[in-house]
């Protein structure tokens, strides 16, 4: 079935909520069209959000959580750098095998603004990727470079937050 398809490079960026959101919506979309898919979540890694939860349930999704927190918080950029290594080596080998039509990489941004994985790396495996293998990239601060091989490219922005008044995240709403 995926052989009729093109794949596209999506990009859902910007500094409102929503990004992993809009990229799990395609990831169920696809599902639901029996295409098989893939997550890579760079960055979250310590709480257990409901997105996760639910991905477990799911056997037909390959979904991975390799990142360690959230880097801001860290303690040991090194240790960091070495987790965004070896997802990208598992997401790259994922877009390549062309086993999944949708592969999602939550957060990847965040890893190449700070520099862990090469943005040139990660463009010249996009633009390797088999043609029917459509490539879901979340996380604000999209990199031009990045948003120059993109076909689609979504900015969320932000208008109102409950967080700006100090309010907390909500389980099953904000994670």
């Amino acid at each position: 079935m995926t052989s009729d398809l093109e794949g596209q490079i999506i990009v859902y960026t910007g500094n409102g909520k929503g990004k992993t959101t809009a990229a799990l919506g395609l990831a169920w979309r696809a599902m639901g069209r029996d295409l098989g898919v893939a997550v890579v979540q760079f960055i979250k890694g310590k709480w257990k959000t409901g997105e996760r939860i639910f991905a477990e349930r799911l056997p037909a999704l390959t979904f991975l959580v390799m990142g360690r927190g959230f880097t801001w918080d860290s303690d040991d950029l090194s240790r960091d750098r070495r987790a965004a290594e070896a997802a990208w080596t598992e997401a790259r080998a994922l877009i390549l095998a062309g086993q999944h039509a949708v592969v999602v990489l939550d957060e990847l941004t965040y890893v190449l603004n700070y520099g862990f994985v090469p943005s040139d790396v990660v463009i010249e495996t996009l633009r390797a990727r088999p043609r029917h293998v459509t490539v879901a990239i979340t996380g604000r601060n999209a990199p031009d470079e990045l948003l120059a091989v993109a076909d689609v490219i979504t900015e969320m922005r932000s208008v109102r937050h409950p967080f700006e008044k100090g309010k907390k995240a909500v389980p099953g709403i904000d994670y």
